[in-house]
């Protein structure tokens, strides 16, 4: 479960779901336990909605654990004036990751960033 934070868990699954996964994963065998961590990750790609050029992401992470710690809002959107090359392409979950990365480095908390004008989930 590389991708997915348990706080992303709890916001879109539920806490029965939760509590679920992990106690499972736990209780399972080693190869138990990764194959369902790789079913997690792959069901959390395919069902990703795919948003239009020039989409505006947000997303607000916290400084530790505290919920009373300060707050931190990222937004950013990609768009170019002609489609690029396959290679050249830079997309809106590559930038979110970056984002996530860069953050994790200074002591925040994961981002989940998200696309309007319909709220939805990047990453």
């Amino acid at each position: 479960m590389s991708r997915i934070s348990r706080r992303s868990l709890l916001e879109y699954s539920g806490t029965t779901a939760v509590g679920a996964m992990v106690g499972g994963a736990a209780a399972a065998q080693p190869a138990q336990a990764a194959q369902a961590a790789a079913d997690a990750t792959d069901t959390a790609d395919t069902t990703a909605p795919d948003f239009p050029k020039g989409t505006l992401f947000a997303g607000t992470a916290l400084l530790g654990v505290n919920p009373e710690n300060p707050r931190l809002t990222i937004k950013f959107s990609v768009s170019a004036s002609e489609a690029p090359p396959e290679a050249n392409d830079i997309t809106p979950a590559e930038i979110a990751d970056l984002l996530n990365d860069f953050a994790a480095s200074r002591g925040w908390q994961s981002f989940t960033f998200y696309g309007t004008p319909a709220p939805a989930p990047l990453n």
